[in-house]
């Protein structure tokens, strides 16, 4: 290896380190400091576990926890159910249709997000529907059914389509084909798609606002009304999210190891 090579591989670590520390970071901070006694972010007064004892304490915030996780799974299974149909159904169009219908699936990804909160909200109310926990679900079924579509569409591109029809040759039904033989192939691709559907559920705080009902709290709305309105919640409330921060985390680290190692191991069953 000569030193040009050498210098060049050591730019490339170098600035995927650079990458990596800007990215995590912030995240490592408040998991450092959820494990400290204080409730101000710079300074340390020694280890404690507070902060997760407030967490599990308080039933108002794990209600609400739990309730903003429950509407990221109902509305990422939606999500799911929803994009891997439309991704198979652009899959099997004409390509005229399916370029088109593509273009039109984006439009939620590249179209600002206060602009789709504001559309949902206005066509709410044209229709003369109320918000609801339908009309949340909805909205973020919007922002989160293009993100499975660009998932599972790959998948469906690296497909052997000679299988489908191969398997309807020999007697399959269409729709047996599809479960048996289409599915299996694009799960990864649908498991990926959910995923994502739930981080950004999860995540998201514009469209909840312009769509939840009256009373409804998600962690995101939960937080921003602490920390911006200067309501009743205390410190002590806000910085046992720090915790749920460092949980949520693990989890997500966790489950990518195991996903990592899984593809490993059959990738070596394979050989």
């Amino acid at each position: 290896m000569n030193k040009k090579t050498l210098a060049v591989k050591c730019l490339k670590a170098a600035f995927v380190g650079l990458v990596l520390l800007v990215l995590y970071t912030p995240i490592l901070l408040l998991a450092v400091y959820s494990f400290d006694k204080t409730d101000m972010i710079g300074r340390f007064e020694g280890f404690s576990l507070r902060h997760y004892a407030a967490l599990f304490a308080d039933a108002k915030v794990l209600g609400m926890i739990g309730k903003t996780f429950l509407l990221a799974f109902v509305a990422a299974t939606l999500s799911t159910v929803l994009g891997t149909a439309g991704a198979l159904g652009m899959f099997y169009c004409k390509k005229r249709v399916r370029t088109a219908i593509h273009g039109v699936s984006q439009i939620p990804i590249i179209n600002a997000e206060i602009v789709t909160a504001l559309a949902l909200a206005i066509l709410f109310v044209v229709i003369g529907v109320g918000k609801s926990y339908f009309t949340l679900v909805i909205g973020h079924m919007v922002i989160c059914t293009p993100f499975v579509v660009l998932s599972v569409m790959p998948k469906l591109k690296q497909m052997d389509n000679s299988l489908y029809e191969a398997a309807l040759d020999l007697g399959a039904s269409p729709m047996k084909a599809l479960f048996r033989v289409v599915l299996p192939q694009i799960i990864p691709g649908v498991i990926s798609g959910f995923m994502l559907a739930v981080t950004l559920s999860l995540d998201d705080y514009i469209v909840t606002v312009y769509t939840r009902p009256a009373g409804f709290e998600t962690i995101s709305t939960y937080v921003y009304n602490a920390t911006m309105k200067g309501n009743a919640h205390t410190a002590q409330t806000l910085s046992s999210f720090w915790a749920l921060t460092t949980i949520i985390f693990l989890v997500i680290v966790l489950f990518v190891v195991l996903s990592n190692l899984s593809g490993i191991r059959r990738k070596e069953a394979r050989k």
